[in-house]
């Protein structure tokens, strides 16, 4: 009887361990639609999530699976993308054109996809047909597990921000310019969680005294970076792009465009209401917002003295060097960030990437290294797991050293990098135009070694922080400037490099990065889900056999 009892014991063992194995799930259901919005005072078409602008923050912790059913009744096939979240093994779920079908009209797809071995502030927007410039887009949050320590205490609350420039023009409107070969220019205003801040809006949050509170501030915008202050306090940076950095106190910060960072606000000034303030950079006019924060209990309006933002290049670049990662934080996993160290891994190959503008049969087309990309109606990823690709697209389209002639003349075609699983690269972005740049990789985080005036050499490399730079997924690039930065190929999948720009990412400053197991195995990448959408070439084909351990 005894052995009997031992033994169901440890069959209950084994079944709880089971259990606990699995990662929680978090499910939710997502009905697009158009409606009608004035975030500027003018009426205009919108895209909302259930009924709500921006979108509903997605709230989850380190490993979750995260499973949204997207409903599509707008009139135009739509994705959804998730910035910064690197979908290990799985580029299945990342929701670009060169990865994933679109959602037809009337159509629904489900997303899921686990947020492996990640904290930090992201957010989701829509990455078809311009459909970003009319919103769609909205936070997300990984927490981290309970079991992993935070480098700053439990704060009172945690505040979702989420700042972009704006146009009053529909998206629709906005893409005729942009095929009719024109730029959209200048943005009209600025937006705070949809809101333009005409001073008659409620408070947007509420501080008791003496708490402190966490404010995850992320970019949402089309075209522009913008400087975000807190009248009459500081702000004590913690996170950033999914990193802890070291937590330096600023009283003003730059946020270029796709970047989120977290901050600390601690409730310490006279009981009040107070603005916090987005205004643009880098451009001639400047737009500013506000919206407000009340001290619990109080009615006394805010001053109306705005705190004043920055101006220049070299305010923002001494910014970006004063950022550090956080050596002895752990992240998603126990073990301190600072424990991968980067700076001594040989490089084995390094991509230079020069933007341009110029034409194509009259025309405005953004290139990098004179190849301006095109999306084929066969999605990349769906023709190379299929075996097809030679019939969509061509690999290795640019050099990883720009030709002289690549600045004036741009070829329009499918741009594919093909990379060595596992190589470590450094990518180095040299920007020659006016305007500045600001560059995102899905499926990784890479660490941003240097940005500096001039042009790139080999010899630049003896200035790279080689071992605290952060590790993030977004870079901004001055005007005039370069930017560098190191990372391992080491997550399957294509994945797409663009401009945040959207005008320049719609016209073709983008590519796709293809890391391509050579094992075929499981342990590398998942195979395509059953429920994904098949369109183009492969519609018919029939499905190749499935990876194995």
């Amino acid at each position: 009887m005894a052995a009997r009892v031992t033994f169901l014991a440890l069959l209950l063992c084994l079944s709880t361990t089971v259990i606990r194995a699995e990662d929680p799930y978090l499910f939710f259901t997502w009905n697009v639609t158009y409606g009608t919005i004035s975030p500027l005072g003018v009426p205009q078409q919108g895209i909302l999530i259930n009924n709500q602008f921006p979108g509903p923050n997605i709230n989850s912790t380190t490993n979750n699976n995260i499973v949204i059913n997207v409903f599509n009744n707008l009139d135009e096939p739509l994705l959804f993308s998730w910035n910064g979240i690197q979908h290990r093994k799985n580029s299945w779920q990342d929701g670009m054109p060169g990865t994933n079908c679109p959602i037809q009209p009337g159509k629904n797809f489900t997303y899921h996809f686990q947020v492996k071995d990640q904290i930090g502030s992201y957010f989701y927007f829509p990455s078809t047909a311009f459909h970003k410039a009319a919103g769609g887009f909205g936070g997300l949050h990984v927490n981290s597990r309970l079991l992993i320590p935070v480098p700053f205490a439990d704060p009172e609350d945690d505040y979702q921000v989420i700042i972009g420039d704006w146009y009053t023009k529909s998206h629709s409107t906005l893409r005729k310019i942009l095929d009719g070969g024109r730029s959209i220019n200048r943005p009209d205003g600025v937006l705070i969680n949809g809101k333009s801040g005409n001073g008659t809006d409620e408070p947007l949050f509420t501080m008791k005294p003496g708490k402190t509170y966490r404010y995850r501030i992320c970019n949402v915008g089309i075209k522009t970076s913008l400087n975000f202050r807190i009248q009459g306090h500081m702000m004590k940076l913690v996170e950033m792009d999914g990193s802890h950095v070291v937590q330096n106190t600023y009283d003003a910060l730059d946020i270029h465009v796709s970047q989120c960072l977290s901050v600390l606000v601690t409730a310490n000034q006279t009981p009040k209401d107070y603005h916090m303030v987005a205004s643009t950079r880098f451009i001639k006019q400047v737009f500013t917002t506000t919206a407000t924060i009340r001290y619990e209990g109080s009615n006394i309006p805010a001053s109306p003295e705005l705190p004043e933002g920055p101006t220049g290049i070299v305010y923002s670049l001494n910014q970006f060097r004063s950022f550090r990662w956080n050596l002895t934080a752990s992240a998603a996993r126990p073990n301190p960030q600072g424990s991968y160290h980067y700076g001594g891994i040989n490089i084995t190959r390094t991509i230079k990437i020069v933007n341009s503008a110029s034409t194509v049969d009259g025309k405005l087309r953004y290139a990098i290294n004179g190849v301006s990309h095109t999306n084929p109606e066969t999605p990349l990823k769906l023709a190379e797991y299929y075996q097809v690709p030679e019939k969509v697209f061509k690999y290795d389209t640019i050099p990883d050293e720009p030709t002289p002639e690549s600045a004036d003349k741009i070829t329009v075609q499918p741009n594919v990098v093909n990379a060595t699983f596992r190589d470590f690269i450094e990518i180095v972005f040299e920007n020659h135009e006016k305007s500045i740049q600001s560059w995102h990789l899905d499926g990784y985080s890479f660490f941003a070694v240097a940005i500096e005036a001039g042009k790139w050499t080999p010899e630049k490399r003896k200035n790279y922080n080689l071992l605290d730079a952060v590790s993030r997924h977004t870079i901004q690039v001055y005007p005039g400037c370069w930017a560098a930065i190191m990372l391992t190929f080491d997550n399957a999948g294509i994945w797409n490099l663009r401009s945040n720009l959207w005008e320049r990412y719609y016209l073709g400053q983008q590519l796709y990065v293809s890391v391509t197991s050579p094992a075929r195995s499981l342990r590398d990448e998942y195979n395509v889900p059953d429920n994904a959408e098949l369109c183009g070439i492969v519609k018919d084909l029939p499905k190749p056999p499935p990876y194995t351990i």
